[in-house]
C-alpha cells in the first residue's frame, strides 16, 4: 500500500467523514465508507483462538494452547505456524484484525492474565510475540501487540496509575512491543492503566518511542473504552477509539475540531493509518485488489440473526481439520515441562495391565482461561479421553473423579450433557427473545446455557434460556443464573430466585464476559427431568451476558478419597490431574493464592504413598504451588492445553514424543517466596519498586532457590554441556557464542541452550545476570552437536535517560551457557 494512495484517498474525505471513521461502527466492526471504497474492518479476539464477530456457541473456533504453552515452546518456527493457523482461521470468519498477542510481562505470578502473556523475560516475550506476528500476518490478517503499557496485572486495571522509571520500562516493558514492530505489526492496541500519571490512550509514549523512534505506521486502537477524553486522547497518537457507536469522540470531537483544540491534522494523520491498515487486510476494495490482497470471507451472522447460518462448504475441510488437530497436538505436546521424573516417564505400554486415572480435571480440564480472550472449541479431547484411545484395549483404564475441587468459581452452564432444547429436544437449550408483554421476537436453539451477545431485534425486553434437566444423580443440584438486571429462575413453574442483581464494576471482561453468578439448591431425582427457564430483563448497563449453569451433587469427599486410594493402588501406574478451577485464572481479577485447592493437594500426597509410580499432571496457565513435588513419580506440567490436550497427554506419558516444554517463567515453591507478589495498587497507585529485577533477575538479586528455574524443563534423556567457544563478532553487529553439547542418553530429544550475561564490576546497576539469547538443538544417542547462539547488541546496552538513548559500556562480559537460568556450567569472557 503506497501512502501516495492513502493521502489521495484521505483527502476525498471531509470533517465530518473523518471523524466518523475513528469510532467503531459497533463492538467489533468499524464503519465503512463507500466514497473511498472503504469496507467495515472485522476484529476479533484472541490469542488462543479466533472467536470471530461476536459470541456464539454455534461457531466453534480452533483452540490453541495458552500464551504461556506458546512461551514454552522457546521455537520461534513452531509459533510462527501456530500464527498462520490463527491468520486461517480469521480468514474463515470474516476476520480482519485479531486481537493477538498479549505481550505483557509475567511481573508477578498473582496477575490474573498470567496464562495470557507468554513470559517474564522481554527477550523471550518479544521473540515469541514476533514470530506469532509474522505468522498471522503472512495470511493478510492484522495481528495487535497489545495491551501498551505496564498492564501486567488486573486489580483496578482500568485506572491503577503504575509507577516505574524511564530505564525499567525501556528494558523491561517496552522491549517486547519494539520487537512487535520490528516484525511489522500493524496494531498496537493501548491499554486502560495509566503510566506516570497519564492514561495510555492520551499518552506521550504512543507518538515516541512507538511511532517517531521506531517507526510504526499502523493503527492504535484502544482497549474497549479505553478512551476516556475527547481533545486529550485526539491530539494524542491515539488513532481509533472502540467500542462504538458511542463514546467521547464524534459530535464531541468534530466539535473540538471546529473550535480549533484539535489541530486537522491530527485527524487526517489518523484516517492515513486507518485507511493504510484496511489497504493492508483486503478491506479497500479495488486499491487492495490492486497489491494483490486478498478479501477474508464474509463475516458470520451470528451476532446479527438469531439462527446461524448454513456452514460453508470448503474444498477439503476433512483434510484441513485433521491437519488443524495435528498441528494443536503436536504443539501442546512440545510445550508440555516435565518438572521432575524419577524414573517414572515414560510409561511402556507392553509392560501395563492397569492404569488408574484420577481426578475430576481428568475428565474435564480446563483448555482455557477465563474473560475475552474464550472461545467455543470445536472439540476437547479430555486426558481420561486421550489415555483410553491410545492405550492397547488389554490395558484397563479406572477412572476415579476423587473429591471435588473447593472453590470452583461457578458452575459450567447447562448443556449437552444434562440439557435438552425443550422445543427440538436437541442437546443444550432454547434461546428466546421477548418483547415487554411476553411476545416471542426471535427464537433459537443453543448448545449451552452461556449466551453472550444474542441478537436483540427492536423490542426486546427479556432473554429467556429453557432447558428440560435430565438429572443423572439423586440429591442436591446447584442451579445458577448469571448476569446483571433482573433475574428470575423457575424449575417446573416454580421461582427460586429472583431478585435485582446491579453491577458493582465498570470492568467489561465481568460485565458482558463473565459476570458473577445467583444460585440456588434444588433437590432432583435422577431419571426425573424437570424444566428450567431463566430470565434477565435487558437494561443500559447491565451487559450482555446471560448464563444457565447447572451441577450434579457433590459427591461425599471421603468416600471419593478412598475410592480413588483404592484405585491407585491397585494399578500399574497412576495418573493424577490436578489444577486450578474455573475462574480461578481470569481477567478481570487478579489471584490472591497459588495454593491448588486443598483437597486436591491432600489427594496427592495420598495416592503418591499409596504407589509410587505416580504421575501427577498438573493443568494450570500460570504457577501454582506443589508441596508434594518430590514426593511424585514424575510431574508434568500442561498448561491450559487447548483442545488437543488430551491426546498430546497420552503422547508424552507413553512416550510417544518428547515434553519439549521448558518454564516461561520462575516457579516458586510458595508465594512469599516470590520477589515480586504485589498486584494491588494504593491509592490507584502500583509503583514497580523491584526496577530491573523481576523473575530469575529477582530471584538471583535475592540469592534465593526457587521451585523450578526459568527454562527448567526435563526430557526423556540427558545431556552435558561440554564447551563453550568464543564469541565470534556478526557483520550486522552483536555476536554468535558456539556452545557443544552431548545426548548422553538412551534415545533422541532437544535440548534449549541458554546464554546469560552478567557485568559484576558494572558502573550502572545491573541484574545479576540476564538472558542473552538461545538455541534449540536435537541430537540422538550419544551424538555431539553445536548450538550457536546469536547475542544482540541490544543484550549489551542499556537505557540511559540522561542521554535518551542505548549506551554499551566498554569492558568484559560474563557469557554463561546452559539449560536453564539456574544450571549455566559453560563460562565464557566477551570484550566488548
Amino acid at each position: 500500500m503506497h501512502d501516495g494512495d492513502v493521502e489521495r484517498l484521505a483527502d476525498k474525505l471531509d470533517a465530518v467523514q473523518q471523524v466518523r471513521l475513528l469510532t467503531g461502527a459497533d463492538t467489533w466492526r468499524t464503519r465503512p465508507e463507500p466514497d473511498v471504497g472503504l469496507r467495515e474492518i472485522v476484529f476479533s479476539d484472541g490469542p488462543a483462538g479466533v472467536r470471530g464477530p461476536g459470541w456464539d456457541e454455534r461457531f466453534t473456533s480452533a483452540l490453541l494452547p495458552s500464551p504461556t504453552a506458546l512461551g514454552a515452546l522457546w521455537d520461534e518456527e513452531r509459533v510462527r505456524r501456530l500464527g498462520e493457523l490463527l491468520g486461517d482461521e480469521a480468514r474463515r470468519k470474516g476476520v480482519h484484525v485479531l486481537l493477538a498477542p498479549t505481550l505483557n510481562l509475567h511481573r508477578s505470578p498473582l496477575a490474573g492474565r498470567h496464562f495470557e502473556c507468554f513470559a517474564e523475560d522481554p527477550l523471550l516475550a518479544g521473540r515469541t510475540g514476533a514470530a506469532l506476528i509474522r505468522g498471522v500476518q503472512s495470511r493478510g490478517v492484522a495481528a495487535t501487540a497489545k495491551h501498551y503499557v505496564a498492564n501486567d496485572s488486573e486489580t483496578g486495571r482500568l485506572t491503577l496509575d503504575v509507577r516505574l522509571d524511564e530505564r525499567v520500562l525501556r528494558e523491561l516493558y517496552l522491549a517486547p512491543f519494539e520487537a512487535a514492530v520490528q516484525a511489522g505489526v500493524w496494531l498496537v492496541m493501548s491499554a486502560y492503566n495509566k503510566v506516570n500519571g497519564t492514561t495510555m490512550s492520551e499518552s506521550s509514549l504512543l507518538a515516541d518511542p512507538l511511532e517517531g523512534e521506531w517507526g510504526f505506521d499502523g493503527v492504535v486502537v484502544s482497549d474497549w473504552g479505553g478512551v476516556r477524553s475527547t481533545v486529550a486522547s485526539a491530539v494524542a497518537a491515539q488513532d481509533l477509539a472502540m467500542p462504538g457507536p458511542g463514546g467521547p469522540w464524534g459530535e464531541a470531537l468534530l466539535e473540538a475540531l471546529r473550535a480549533g483544540r484539535v489541530p486537522a491534522e491530527a485527524l487526517e494523520r489518523k484516517v492515513r493509518r486507518l485507511l493504510r491498515l484496511a489497504g493492508r487486510v483486503g478491506a479497500l476494495g479495488d486499491l487492495s485488489a490492486a497489491y494483490g490482497l486478498p478479501e477474508p470471507a464474509e463475516p458470520a451472522e451470528s451476532v446479527r440473526s438469531a439462527e446461524p447460518a448454513e456452514p460453508a462448504k470448503a474444498t477439503a475441510p476433512a483434510l484441513a481439520g485433521i491437519r488443524i488437530r495435528q498441528e494443536l497436538r503436536a504443539a501442546a505436546a512440545a510445550s508440555f515441562v516435565l518438572l521432575e521424573n524419577r524414573g517414572v516417564l515414560p510409561l511402556d505400554p507392553e509392560a501395563l495391565h492397569s492404569v488408574a486415572v484420577i481426578g475430576m480435571h481428568a475428565d474435564e480440564p480446563r483448555v482455557q482461561g477465563g474473560g475475552s480472550s474464550e472461545v467455543f472449541p470445536q472439540r476437547v479431547v479430555s486426558p481420561l479421553d486421550g489415555l483410553r484411545e491410545a492405550l492397547p484395549p488389554r490395558v484397563r483404564v479406572v477412572y476415579e473423579p476423587g473429591p471435588a475441587p473447593e472453590g470452583g468459581g461457578g458452575s459450567a452452564p447447562l448443556g449437552a450433557r444434562y440439557g435438552r432444547d425443550p422445543e427440538s429436544g436437541e442437546p443444550g437449550v432454547r434461546l428466546r427473545v421477548l418483547d415487554a408483554a411476553g411476545a416471542v421476537l426471535c427464537s433459537a436453539h443453543q448448545p449451552s446455557g452461556r449466551v453472550l451477545e444474542p441478537a436483540l431485534p427492536p423490542g426486546a425486553h427479556t432473554v429467556e434460556l429453557a432447558a428440560v434437566l435430565h438429572p443423572d444423580a439423586t440429591g442436591p443440584w446447584t442451579l445458577g443464573l448469571g448476569g446483571f438486571g433482573a433475574l428470575r429462575l423457575t424449575v417446573e413453574g416454580t421461582t427460586l430466585l429472583a431478585g435485582e442483581f446491579p453491577p458493582g464494576t465498570d470492568d467489561p471482561a465481568v460485565i458482558h464476559v463473565r459476570p458473577p453468578q445467583a444460585t440456588v439448591r434444588v433437590p432432583l431425582t435422577a431419571g426425573r427431568p424437570v424444566h428450567v427457564v431463566a430470565r434477565r430483563e435487558l437494561a443500559p448497563g447491565t451487559g450482555r451476558a446471560t448464563v444457565l449453569t447447572a451441577a450434579p451433587p457433590v459427591p461425599d469427599p471421603a468416600g471419593a478419597r478412598a475410592a480413588a486410594v483404592a484405585a491407585a493402588r491397585l494399578a500399574d501406574a497412576v495418573v493424577v490431574v490436578v489444577g486450578t478451577t474455573e475462574g480461578g485464572e481470569s481477567e478481570g481479577f487478579d489471584r490472591e493464592s497459588l495454593r491448588l485447592p486443598a483437597t486436591q493437594d491432600e489427594l496427592v500426597v495420598e495416592i503418591a504413598r499409596a504407589n509410587p509410580r505416580t504421575v501427577v499432571v498438573v493443568n494450570s496457565g500460570g504457577p501454582v504451588e506443589l508441596p508434594w513435588r518430590e514426593a511424585a513419580g514424575a510431574v508434568l506440567l500442561t498448561w491450559f492445553p487447548g483442545q488437543e490436550g488430551g491426546h498430546a497427554v497420552a503422547d508424552v506419558l507413553l512416550g510417544r514424543v518428547e515434553p519439549g516444554g521448558r518454564l516461561p517463567t520462575t516457579w516458586p515453591a510458595a508465594l512469599a517466596e516470590a520477589p515480586v507478589r504485589t498486584t494491588q495498587p494504593i491509592d490507584g497507585q502500583l509503583p514497580y519498586e523491584e526496577g530491573l529485577h523481576i523473575g530469575h533477575r529477582g530471584w538471583l538479586r535475592a540469592g534465593a532457590q526457587p521451585a523450578y528455574w526459568f527454562g527448567h524443563g526435563l526430557g526423556y534423556t540427558t545431556w552435558e554441556f561440554e564447551r563453550i567457544g568464543a564469541p565470534e563478532p556478526l557483520p550486522g553487529g552483536g555476536f554468535e557464542v558456539p556452545v557443544t553439547l552431548r545426548n548422553t542418553g538412551t534415545r533422541g530429544g532437544r535440548q534449549v541452550v541458554q546464554l546469560h550475561l552478567s557485568r559484576p564490576d558494572s558502573a550502572v546497576e545491573r541484574p545479576v545476570r540476564w538472558l542473552a539469547g538461545w538455541a534449540a538443538v536435537e541430537a540422538e544417542s550419544g551424538e555431539r552437536v553445536t548450538a550457536y547462539v546469536r547475542i544482540p547488541v541490544r543484550a549489551l546496552q542499556y537505557w540511559s535517560p540522561r542521554s535518551g538513548g542505548w549506551v554499551t559500556e566498554p569492558g568484559r562480559f560474563d557469557v554463561l551457557a546452559g539449560r536453564s537460568a539456574g544450571d549455566l556450567p559453560l563460562r565464557a569472557g566477551l570484550d566488548v
